[in-house]
């Protein structure tokens, strides 16, 4: 089982603070992902900043996604 994103707030450098819905914050950083495919678009800064909660996970405007278990597996708690 998995835990839902619930809010994500895009930060400086290509991080993503992101809380799960057990209220646990976590920070997922983006960098290593900009190389591949459709992440390529997210090295703009204004596009990169679309990011919102779709569902139970992430999505930006040009459409690009990642899985909850990916965020949450690869993300550093913060609190």
């Amino acid at each position: 089982m998995y835990l839902s994103v619930k809010d994500v707030k895009p930060q400086e450098n290509y991080l993503l603070l992101l809380t799960f819905e057990n209220g646990e914050k976590r920070q997922f950083d983006m960098k290593p992902y900009l190389h591949l495919g459709i992440f390529q678009e997210l090295k703009d800064l204004e596009m990169f900043k679309t990011v919102r909660t779709s569902f139970d996970s992430i999505e930006w405007a040009n459409e690009a996604d990642l899985d909850p278990e990916l965020l949450y597996q690869e993300s550093l708690r913060t609190e």
